[in-house]
């Protein structure tokens, strides 16, 4: 969040910089199937977002050490390619990958039936392969979308949508510019089918009444991003 108020976003009209509104979503598309040696994938765009997500298991946890006698362990690695960005970044992991592969791991553990799988190992790899903005909610998404084409008993899918503050006034599904230049945003992880949280994040200030609007408009963006997803998990795609 940069916050730079000069930086005009929107419009007397209500128009952002890429032509939405703002409670529009960019344009989203899902295809589910597309590592062949994975159990279950997931090719998510998001705007101009892009994240393959691939998993492996459940399967024998090595080393033993690692295993529990009670539940499957989840393993989550959120990565971007050094080609992501416009800025070439340093491959491999590093504390931003490793903050994001938490939080995804934490709320994914919400909702798998991880003691279906005692001693077993369930391996999420999220690769980000063009970044816009919104990628770890990108990533948390996709994760979701690509455990359940892995056949992995959930008690619900998960939908990770933004909302945040652009000229004082606040939008849905924040894009580079909002997210570079704007006053706050709201990442949320959201389970559609009960409206519940499994993740929250805050950068910047809302009011209240903002705070409120924000989280409607998530919670809004969430029905609409889950219609996508089931769809997506029948048909194989989804837009």
């Amino acid at each position: 969040m940069g916050g730079y108020g000069d930086v005009i976003m929107i419009d007397e009209n209500g128009k952002r910089m890429d032509g939405r509104g703002p409670a529009d979503l960019r344009e989203i598309s899902i295809e589910t199937g597309v590592v062949p040696v994975a159990d279950g994938s997931c090719r998510m765009i998001w705007g101009t977002n892009e994240a393959i997500v691939s998993v492996y298991g459940p399967m024998e946890a090595h080393p033993r050490k690692i295993q529990r006698q009670d539940s499957a362990v989840l393993a989550v690695e959120y990565n971007m390619a050094p080609f992501s960005t416009t800025d070439r970044m340093r491959p491999g992991f590093n504390r931003r990958s490793k903050e994001i592969s938490k939080v995804t791991k934490d709320a994914l553990e919400s909702v798998v039936l991880l003691e279906l799988y005692p001693r077993s190992k369930i391996q999420v790899n999220i690769e980000i392969i063009s970044a816009e903005a919104g990628t770890r909610c990108v990533g948390l998404t996709a994760a979701s979308v690509a455990l359940a084409d892995a056949g992995i008993p959930m008690t619900d899918l998960v939908v990770s949508v933004a909302s945040g503050k652009i000229n004082d006034i606040v939008v849905c599904d924040l894009n580079k510019e909002e997210d570079n230049y704007g006053e706050a945003d709201l990442p949320m992880g959201i389970l559609p089918n009960t409206g519940e949280l499994v993740f929250l994040q805050m950068d910047g200030n809302l009011s209240q009444e903002e705070f409120k609007q924000a989280w409607d408009y998530n919670m809004d963006a969430a029905s609409r991003v889950h219609e996508i997803m089931k769809k997506a998990l029948i048909g194989g795609d989804g837009k």
